[in-house]
């Protein structure tokens, strides 16, 4: 295994064509497609799953035991709930965020004829009009509505619009890169982690690193509403690698810089081997890293685990600020994770005993203590 160089410049490059790319749960075909011509143009094979996850191909030596490294590409969004009296719109979520994220967000709806632009607003939105209740008011979903900017002023405004309740809704990213390295941006979670899979894709490629054996990104579209990872693995996968956000807040472990390795979230503890292969290539190539533990998080892993697959998984994580909000990530944390990554994709099998489904006892391992 050795390091390998990864383009930054081509990171950031391909991280804002991502975050300017909308692609709430469930509207996910155009960032599909980028992805897809991303690795056309690395002469990466890839296949589409029929809802639109991508399992891409890095030949190995071997093709099992083999691996995969997954990021998802599906971001938070809303939805119309409603048509409001007044020519609004009432919203729910897509995937879980609060609803004092987006207050104030403008946004793109996407009718069945074409787009149109908007904010989301607190009911009582104006202090000139309504005074102290402004600060006073209830937050959550149910209190906020989509105003949109076209000339509606009721329902049958709307409908001529061609506006219906099912109508997604994507929130602008609105991202920026400081002189400072920090990269401030809605759905860094987890835009960030496919255009740094991308990059560690195209260097392993480009400077024609061999691979013991065959290795997969995935890129899936389903992460934010639960079921991820579940249905884009090959059966020949024994170990899985997620790349996701980590909690940068009081009481937790994780930092924006460097990698922050998941230890356990709240589907339980990580594979124990493939975490600490995780953790001894950070030592080895001394890749800045430390350890947390989400209680309110799970990820790609998850899903692939609940769904029935047999794999092995363990998950780095970016540390961001603020997730689901107004997240910030320092680049330094997606160049680390990039290296790490890249290195991985090299590393041999964990055991040559895992390229079976069912086995017996010998080359089964153990763990110290």
């Amino acid at each position: 295994m050795k390091a390998v160089p990864i383009d930054n410049e081509y990171l950031l490059d391909i991280l804002l064509r991502l975050l300017f790319t909308p692609s709430p749960s469930g509207y996910t075909d155009r960032v599909v497609h980028l992805v897809c011509e991303e690795l056309e143009r690395m002469d990466v094979p890839f296949e589409l799953t029929r809802r639109g996850a991508i399992r891409a191909t890095l030949k190995g030596e071997a093709r099992k035991p083999n691996k995969a490294v997954v990021a998802h590409v599906d971001t938070l969004g809303a939805m119309v709930k409603a048509l409001k009296p007044n020519g609004r719109l009432q919203l729910v979520p897509v995937g879980h965020w609060n609803a004092r994220f987006a207050e104030g967000a403008r946004c793109t709806l996407f009718t069945d004829y074409g787009q149109h632009r908007g904010t989301i607003l607190p009911m009582k939105a104006s202090g000139h009009t309504f005074g102290p209740e402004v600060d006073t008011q209830p937050t959550g979903w149910d209190h906020v509505e989509f105003r949109i900017d076209e000339r509606v002023f009721d329902i049958d405004d709307l409908l001529r619009l061609g506006v219906h309740v099912g109508d997604f809704i994507a929130i602008d990213t609105t991202p920026e890169i400081t002189d400072t390295g920090f990269i401030n941006s809605r759905h860094l979670d987890d835009k960030a982690g496919a255009a740094l899979l991308l990059a560690a894709t195209k260097a392993v490629k480009e400077h024609h690193i061999p691979l013991p054996v065959d290795c997969h990104p995935l890129f899936t579209i389903s992460e934010e509403v639960g079921s991820g990872a579940s249905g884009a693995l090959h059966q020949d996968v024994a170990e899985m690698l997620t790349i996701d956000n980590g909690t940068t807040a009081p009481g937790q472990n994780s930092s924006e810089f460097g990698v922050t390795i998941c230890m356990a979230d709240m589907g339980g503890p990580f594979d124990y081997h493939l975490t600490h292969r995780i953790i001894q290539i950070c030592q080895e190539f001394q890749i800045p890293h430390q350890r947390d533990v989400f209680k309110y998080y799970r990820s790609d892993s998850a899903a692939a685990l609940e769904a029935g697959n047999d794999v092995r998984t363990a998950l780095v994580t970016f540390g961001v600020d603020a997730s689901h909000g107004y997240e910030r990530v320092h680049q330094e944390a997606l160049e680390s994770i990039a290296g790490l990554v890249a290195v991985y994709m090299q590393s041999p099998p964990l055991y040559a005993r895992d390229r079976y489904e069912m086995g017996p006892r010998a080359g089964f391992p153990t763990m110290p203590g």
